[in-house]
């Protein structure tokens, strides 16, 4: 698969905007300004292929990334945003749930939480969300360069505690300055696909 070919294939706000050619799909999901675009854009190599925005809440439609005519990576869109409205918190949360639950070509949601912080209520209602959904939970602990060296065990430790993490589940640790969680996430992804096979 050559991760260079990349490219965006369609932002969808309901199912019948979906790709219909039948690939496989990794989705990622994450509160708002948790790293999600950054962390696509260093698994792609890209540097703007997935917009960075300072501003949460920017990602309000599914985003279909085609990769090398072989599978998707689906950014969903950031939760928690305080400054939602109820009625778009409401749509939110309907067109997430309509694609975990009927989504047949989605083969894991991956959720991304930050490395600084507790686990959320929404990233623990996320949690719930995928194991529902698929056998194992896959998280990303992101900005994990923001902590010092000292604090990266611990913290990791905490999540691991906080959402119930068990041996069946994967817990990888990422920074967009470094490789080695861009090739974990992309050996997982391998190994997925084989066993999909």
């Amino acid at each position: 698969m050559n991760l260079h070919n990349a490219s965006i294939k369609t932002s969808a706000v309901s199912p019948k905007q979906y790709p219909t050619d039948g690939r496989l799909e990794f989705a990622f999901a994450g509160r708002s300004n948790v790293g999600k675009s950054s962390m696509i854009n260093k698994l792609l190599n890209r540097k703007s292929l997935a917009r960075v925005s300072g501003t949460p809440g920017k990602t309000i439609t599914i985003n279909f990334y085609d990769i090398d005519d072989t599978i998707y990576l689906v950014d969903l869109p950031g939760y928690g945003y305080a400054k939602r409205s109820k009625e778009e918190q409401a749509k939110w949360g309907k067109m997430m749930e309509d694609y975990l639950a009927n989504r047949s070509q989605l083969v894991q949601t991956i959720l991304l939480v930050d490395s600084r912080h507790k686990p959320t209520a929404d990233d623990h209602l996320m949690a719930d969300w995928i194991r529902h959904y698929h056998d194992r939970l896959i998280v990303i602990a992101t900005k994990i360069d923001k902590l010092k060296k000292r604090e990266i065990e611990s913290n990791l430790e905490m999540i691991y505690d906080e959402l119930q993490l068990t041996d069946d589940d994967i817990l990888v640790p990422f920074t967009v300055n470094d490789e080695e969680g861009r090739v974990t996430v992309w050996d997982m992804i391998e190994m997925m696909l084989m066993a999909e096979r």
